[in-house]
């Protein structure tokens, strides 16, 4: 396949992929409930730092230590959130969370999601001070920090914990749900799209796991973007997601009956994610694990996914983010020894699945920057259209240049030439 000579684990093992840790951003109230009445805090403080893998949301690693510099004068018992407990929460054996982003550096959210909130009985948090114009390291810290702290307080389930957002906190949200699936069961992006991780292993960990929901609204000046190029990217590779586009709003959180609407929906993948927990208990996280204890979860995983011809290159993939992930771990070196193995036999049947995952992936990269770049952009991102253009034709070269997929050249033959002509009348 053009650009793919190598499969990801021969390209590990000949050019090497640890190099240090790449990151990804360039980046006092005590709850106790009256039993049957809601509970409202304002200001929650967060009591102690997050026990959770934080680092791995804006990084490639998860360190033992932050890397230093990551945070300049970081306390988390300084970072507050508006807690809601709603009545019906105590009555659960585990309540559903939702944890919602601000753009601004106050919490947001809850008015538009109370009624939800008190009909099904879920949990609600939104952090302060995690709003657009701080860091995007600190903000995921931050939500992180909100995240365990609810979880240290009640007892939440993992399979219906639904992060979400507005605006740049729904970009936020995407970026630490898609980099730790295990802790959520969905993902509500509103007014917002999102990428997911390059690692393929997490990608089919979304796949498997997750239910994305995109809210929009009428006039919003981030439709196109969420409803042709997202939408289009996720459908393409299997993410189960879907696009609520609400009438008559424009940048704003909907109303309560779309966001109701999502979140049943999300909640309709709740068997889907409690069978994957029962074949692969590690899918699923409701403590906090140590690294260690993470590491050999996912290791135990893999082994068994090697087990199967079906799911073998799914634990290859695996094996190859321990080795990335823990790098300085038992397991890294274990996984290394079975990649050197596998990479040293004669028949290797998992390069072919390999290359098809990069190419429906690129095929779907295609596709959704042409859907956007192609149609009509909102004054905001007009200057972008060029570029756009551009890198939709790149995509589309690329899969012409491969060939292997007889559909996807024929409609990138078709479809280079209608950008370029585009591109030229800009």
């Amino acid at each position: 396949m053009a650009g793919y000579k190598y499969s990801r684990l021969r390209k590990m093992l000949l050019f090497g992929c640890l190099p240090g840790i790449t990151l990804l951003f360039s980046c006092s109230n005590s709850y106790a409930q009256r039993k049957g009445q809601p509970v409202l805090i304002s200001q929650c403080r967060v009591t102690e730092p997050t026990r959770l893998d934080w680092v791995f949301a804006v990084g490639n690693q998860s360190p033992a230590k932050a890397p230093p510099g990551l945070l300049e004068n970081y306390d988390s018992t300084k970072q507050r959130f508006e807690l809601y407990v709603p009545a019906g929460a105590d009555s659960q054996a585990a309540a559903p969370l939702i944890l919602f982003v601000s753009p601004s550096q106050k919490g947001t959210g809850l008015s538009q999601f109370r009624k939800l909130c008190d009909r099904e009985g879920i949990v609600f948090a939104s952090p302060h001070q995690a709003g657009n114009q701080t860091a995007g390291a600190r903000r995921v810290r931050i939500v992180m920090d909100t995240l365990d702290e609810v979880r240290r307080r009640i007892k939440i389930d993992p399979d219906r914990t639904y992060i979400g957002g507005f605006s740049g906190g729904g970009r936020i949200a995407m970026t630490i749900a898609t980099a730790l699936p295990e802790y959520f069961g969905g993902v509500i992006p509103v007014c917002a799209g999102g990428q997911l991780r390059t690692e393929p292993w997490l990608r089919e960990r979304v796949i498997s796991r997750l239910r994305i929901a995109l809210l929009t609204g009428e006039n919003d000046f981030n439709r196109g973007e969420i409803e042709r190029m997202t939408q289009t990217l996720f459908s393409g590779i299997g993410v189960t997601s879907r696009v609520w586009t609400a009438k008559q709003i424009g940048h704003a959180i909907p109303p309560g009956s779309t966001l109701g609407e999502a979140f049943a929906w999300l909640e309709s993948g709740l068997p889907d994610r409690k069978a994957l927990a029962r074949i692969f208990p590690a899918s699923r996280i409701s403590g906090a694990p140590s690294r260690s204890e993470w590491a050999r979860q996912l290791f135990a995983e893999a082994e068994f996914r090697l087990k199967s011809e079906e799911l073998f290159y799914s634990g290859l993939m695996q094996l190859m983010g321990i080795r990335i992930r823990w790098n300085d771990l038992p397991e890294s070196d274990k996984a290394l020894a079975i990649l050197q193995k596998l990479d040293a036999a004669d028949d290797r049947p998992w390069e072919a699945e390999d290359v098809a995952s990069q190419r429906r992936y690129l095929i779907a990269q295609a596709r959704a920057v042409d859907a956007y770049a192609a149609g009509r952009l909102p004054k905001q991102y007009q200057k972008q259209k060029a570029s756009m253009l551009n890198a939709a034709i790149r995509l589309w070269s690329q899969v012409v240049a491969d060939g292997q997929d007889e559909d996807a050249v024929a409609e990138g033959t078709r479809r280079i030439p209608m950008l370029k002509s585009m591109l030229e009348s800009e």
